[in-house]
């Protein structure tokens, strides 16, 4: 009987041990799937900028089933810096957006649109009118890629 109480004592330990392995290797899983996730949802986020003499602009763009969010901002020689959130939609090789931003103190609603060339992203430019206090294009269809504003992709940062 007391030889028992030892050999109870070791077989615990042994169980206690191999559950803790156990917990180690399903904690270890749990983390590599959290950093794959984590490396995805960064994947998934796209950065451009331009840059032409003293003008520079960036846009990063996340996209979802023909969804897309993200933020822009231009930077243009003696004329107000303005940087906002764009919301839209992909509709093939263009992206049409909202664009809200801040200049001057006042938040401003303009729409955007941009066509996708290869690694480049072209702003469009076209006839615009106000409509409910936002600046929206007449026509889409006659949009001008001329590529004035070709956006680069960058590594985001």
């Amino acid at each position: 009987m007391k030889n028992m109480i030892p050999v109870l004592g070791i077989a615990t330990l042994l169980m206690a041990a191999c559950q803790g392995g156990t917990a180690k290797k399903t904690q270890a899983k749990i983390d590599s799937t959290i950093v794959t996730n984590a490396e995805t949802a960064t994947d998934s986020v796209q950065c451009y900028q331009y840059i032409k003499n003293r003008d520079t602009a960036t846009l990063s763009l996340k996209s979802e089933n023909n969804k897309v969010t993200g933020t822009l901002g231009y930077n243009l020689y003696e004329k107000d810096k303005n940087a906002g959130t764009i919301a839209g939609i992909v509709k093939g090789d263009t992206i049409v957006a909202n664009y809200t931003f801040q200049s001057e103190g006042q938040t401003s609603v303009r729409e955007v649109a941009f066509l996708k060339q290869g690694a480049q992203l072209i702003e469009g430019f076209g006839d615009v009118q106000e409509v409910k206090g936002e600046t929206r294009y007449k026509d889409i269809s006659k949009l001008k890629f001329d590529g004035s504003m070709a956006f680069g992709k960058i590594d985001c940062k």
